[in-house]
């Protein structure tokens, strides 16, 4: 099990769009994929699950990623967040 915190920085938060390109990158791997956010955890590769999760701009997350590409997860996972979820 790898994770990471970190500060979510799109002006809107995870809604629809940025969600939905969360979930679907992660869907491409074999690792569990949780968000941590206010003492809940959601399925990262469920878009339902992230936007049902409020999760606003300036909010801190954490990324917990578990199973046999965890590293490759956590690191593609950093990268969008950090890179404003392609907004």
């Amino acid at each position: 099990m790898v994770s990471k915190q970190l500060v979510l920085t799109n002006p809107n938060g995870f809604h629809m769009r940025p969600a939905s390109v969360f979930a679907s990158a992660m869907g491409k791997f074999q690792s569990d994929i949780t968000i941590k956010f206010n003492g809940s955890t959601y399925d990262g590769k469920s878009l339902l699950n992230i936007i049902a999760a409020c999760i606003k701009c300036g909010s801190e997350i954490e990324i917990i990623c578990s199973g046999e590409d965890e590293n490759e997860a956590l690191a593609e996972a950093v990268k969008l967040i950090e890179g404003g979820l392609g907004e």
